[in-house]
């Protein structure tokens, strides 16, 4: 697993932020926050910070996808969210200074805008209205957290927590005719860290699946033909 050093492979130059950051946001706060964003391109599989690592930066996803886990004094591993474009990775601890509660890897090539944790937080003073954008941030964190611990804890099968999963993924995902079609990047380890289950269970989970017509895949695109279906699952 690789982490952050050496993984800057292109500067491209200033960006515009993304909608979920510019929502709110005067034209004067936007265009200092602009001033604070460049766009690096990091590989898959990048460790942006760790567990009880001091704040030093924010990361805002300007393209790809960002893991967010707890791990386990005995090496156990759980996938808490996946970050997404527009959302911010770090929020919390870079405000309120303490180290970072979880470990950020990057889940596959992914364009990012560090801004170092001291440059936001003046950002902030100077712009006491971004809070209500920021609130937002947080509140929105907080919602994913209490929903990945409904379905790890609260929910009685791995089929009702793979279920889940994949309608909760879907809900971004892009309506065709043949359902709901989005990318599923996690590999089947990963699927297992994120619901609390075992590599095999994953996999003969999302076969009967297949099998059932709940789901297909080509490639990590995956699609859901009947989410009504899907969702019988989801219920128990």
């Amino acid at each position: 697993m690789q982490t952050m050093t050496n993984t800057r492979n292109s500067c491209n130059g200033q960006i515009t932020a993304p909608p979920g950051i510019i929502d709110n946001l005067s034209a004067e706060a936007l265009q200092d926050l602009e001033s604070m964003m460049f766009s690096y391109s990091y590989r898959s599989n990048v460790i942006l910070f760790t567990e009880q690592e001091e704040p030093a930066q924010v990361f805002v996803v300007m393209d790809g996808a960002v893991k967010l886990s707890i791990n386990s004094s005995d090496g156990r591993r759980l996938i808490l969210r996946i970050v997404k474009k527009g959302e911010i990775v770090g929020l919390s601890s870079a405000l309120s200074g303490t180290p970072y509660e979880m470990t950020a890897e990057t889940l596959y090539p992914s364009k990012l805008a560090p801004i170092r944790r001291s440059d936001f937080l003046n950002f902030l003073l100077r712009h006491p209205e971004v809070y209500q954008t920021i609130t937002r941030e947080l509140g929105h964190e907080l919602a994913m957290a209490c929903e990945q611990l409904r379905t790890v804890v609260l929910s009685n099968s791995a089929p009702e927590k793979l279920a889940r999963l994949l309608l909760e993924w879907g809900e971004q995902g892009q309506t065709t005719e043949c359902g709901t079609r989005f990318r599923f990047a996690l590999t089947h380890g990963e699927i297992g860290e994120f619901i609390g289950t075992s590599r095999e269970t994953v996999t003969r989970t999302l076969s009967s699946f297949r099998s059932r017509k709940l789901v297909t895949f080509q490639g990590s695109t995956v699609t859901i033909p009947n989410r009504t279906a899907l969702a019988s699952f989801a219920r128990g």
